[in-house]
């Protein structure tokens, strides 16, 4: 059984990623697509609706690539029409967004969940099983890139809030997941240049992340590495391999058929968003 699926905006990512994965099956078919620009979502080879509620009447489920405060606005909008989420990282722009986001999927009782592509990775969930049997104290996880010097990916949103905003949300959440729940953090730095966060974790461990979207030349994959009383394990970015999108598209799938939830679902976005709220409001 597939499910079908509408995507919401058409710009580099959903012409990459998403369009093709979501036409590729074997979960899912992609039903249509509406964008603000219609002839960017005509290459996307599906049909594309003027409006987006006629996009919602042809779906059961949306996925949105589109900037973080307009995922915040038009998420509220398939959830209060019934319809179940994939949603982008970040969750919103701002906490504010996040939370009116949350807090429709949860009165709607729609599936959500979130594409935080490092945790779809079967490297990454080998590395997290091997992590808890450390006994991990602390870690450090790094994304250093120039996606806002240029290309497809500078977009106004990045090039305006920086790293902390884009890549933030990937190596949180990895943290998170590897050594307990985020609940403290200190930042420092410059939110579209280089940024540093000390994360406190409700295990009592403690870990860093560095993060810049504004690094010229040769930078190395992001990585995440963990340190335990018995030892120590490490991921990078080019062992997550080729099927986490297929695993991501899998799993909400089953999710959306069974009505069941999702561990990495608009909830755990909203506490995601608070964490990097929290470091923003300390970088000013």
């Amino acid at each position: 059984m597939t499910i079908s699926v509408g995507l919401v905006g058409a710009g580099p990512w959903a012409e990459k990623v998403h369009a093709p994965a979501l036409t590729a099956g074997p979960h899912t078919r992609l039903a249509g697509v509406w964008a603000r620009r219609p002839e960017a979502a005509a290459r996307l080879g599906a049909p594309v609706f003027e409006r987006i509620e006629q996009l919602f009447d042809a779906c059961e489920a949306v996925v949105f690539s589109v900037p973080p405060a307009v995922q915040a606005e038009l998420g509220v909008m398939a959830a209060k029409a019934g319809k179940a989420l994939l949603l982008e990282k970040p969750l919103a722009a701002d906490l504010d967004g996040a939370r009116r986001l949350a807090d429709a999927a949860g009165e709607a009782g729609v599936v959500s969940q979130m594409c935080l592509t490092w945790r779809y990775s079967a490297a990454v969930r080998a590395f997290l099983a091997r992590v808890s049997a450390i006994e991990p104290f602390g870690g450090h996880a790094s994304s250093i890139s120039g996606a806002m010097l240029g290309g497809d990916f500078a977009s106004p949103w990045r090039l305006e809030r920086g790293a902390i905003l884009d890549v933030g949300p990937h190596m949180i959440d990895m943290l998170d997941a590897a050594l307990g729940a985020v609940v403290g953090v200190r930042a420092h730095g410059n939110p579209t240049g280089w940024v540093g966060l000390l994360l406190e974790h409700e295990t009592g461990a403690v870990s860093e992340a560095s993060l810049c979207l504004s690094a010229p030349g040769r930078t190395p994959p992001s990585r995440v590495d963990v340190y335990g009383r018995l030892g120590g394990e490490s991921v990078d970015r080019d062992s997550l391999g080729p099927d986490v999108f297929a695993t991501m598209l899998a799993e909400f799938a089953e999710a959306v058929r069974t009505g069941g939830g999702h561990p990495l679902d608009a909830a755990h976005g909203l506490r995601l968003q608070g964490i990097i709220a929290a470091a923003e409001d300390q970088l000013g």
